[in-house]
């Protein structure tokens, strides 16, 4: 028995949710003029850098959601009013993002003024009502009897993984991610300050630990799990259904193993670009395991197929 990801749409798009991405798709554009045309540099980056990066991860996130909730067999009120609270989150996080970068301010940690602390505040209680906003839609999609099986666990696999991946960043708000600086309330690196050496657009730290690499893998299990639900169903019959499922949750073991050990090698001071004997052997065994578990899925799949 074969599946599609494509089922029969019951609801329409939300609106809401596209409404955010469609704002934040100008605001990308907006930031990429901003990239061009001002100079500025704050904690060793663009200043229009980030406004730059959280509005393309906005697109993707409320684009996403979107399409998720149209796979849902029937309207829920909780989930469309999550998804208000998730577009009202999201705009006073990029109003403050945003704002602070026209102001040559870091909007991150950033507790120099009685301002510069309020607009953290705000953005930080913003994060954490978001999160437990993506949480009840998690709940429903969960509970909701999606008639595509394959579709379901990608979406469902999607939203458990993306919310690790928002976990991940706790340790950059913690007492201990201070970098003992004053009025500065948190840190992105572990073993070196903010603003060093680091990955293009990405910034990532090359000579210390660097939490938003777990972050970052972490939240786009949103989009790369549905999408390879997709690729799954275009196999069509050269897959079953059960080995479309056991493959997506090979996958999606994989990619939460793989979320924690970068996690980890962060909190341990390594730079993703230096991993050391620890760091190469936890993922040679993620990517033994996910090989072995998913040779054993497609060799049943094969004798179910000549038999």
């Amino acid at each position: 028995m074969t599946t599609t990801i494509m089922p029969v749409r019951v609801q329409r798009w939300n609106r809401p949710l596209l409404v955010l991405a469609a704002a934040m798709a100008v605001l990308t554009i907006a930031t990429l003029a901003g990239l061009a045309a001002d100079d500025r540099i704050v904690t060793g980056a663009p200043v229009w850098l980030k406004p730059f990066k959280f509005s393309v991860s906005f697109v993707l996130y409320a684009g996403t959601l979107a399409w998720m909730l149209t796979l849902l067999p029937r309207r829920s009120r909780l989930a469309e009013w999550s998804t208000v609270v998730i577009v009202a989150m999201g705009v006073a996080e990029m109003v403050v993002i945003a704002g602070q970068a026209a102001r040559g301010q870091t909007s991150h940690y950033n507790q120099t003024s009685a301002l510069n602390s309020v607009l953290w505040n705000v953005m930080g209680t913003a994060i954490m009502v978001l999160f437990v906003a993506q949480i009840v839609i998690a709940v429903v999609v969960l509970r909701a009897r999606i008639a595509d099986r394959v579709a379901a666990l990608g979406v469902r696999l999607g939203l458990g993984l993306s919310s690790l991946g928002m976990l991940a960043a706790i340790p950059m708000v913690l007492p201990t991610a201070a970098p003992g600086i004053d009025d500065i309330a948190g840190a992105h690196s572990v073993g070196t300050l903010d603003g060093g050496p680091g990955l293009p657009v990405l910034g990532w730290s090359t000579v210390g630990g660097d939490l938003r690499a777990g972050h970052f893998v972490g939240l786009h299990a949103l989009q790369a799990l549905p999408l390879l639900a997709l690729l799954l169903a275009r196999l069509g019959g050269r897959l079953a259904q059960r080995t479309q499922i056991g493959l997506l949750r090979v996958a999606g073991t994989a990619y939460g193993a793989t979320t924690v050990v970068l996690t980890w090698q962060a909190l341990r001071g390594q730079s993703v670009v230096h991993p050391d004997a620890l760091t190469l052997t936890a993922l040679a065994v993620i990517v033994a395991a996910t090989a072995t578990a998913a040779g054993v899925y497609l060799a049943a799949n094969r004798k179910a197929v000549t038999a």
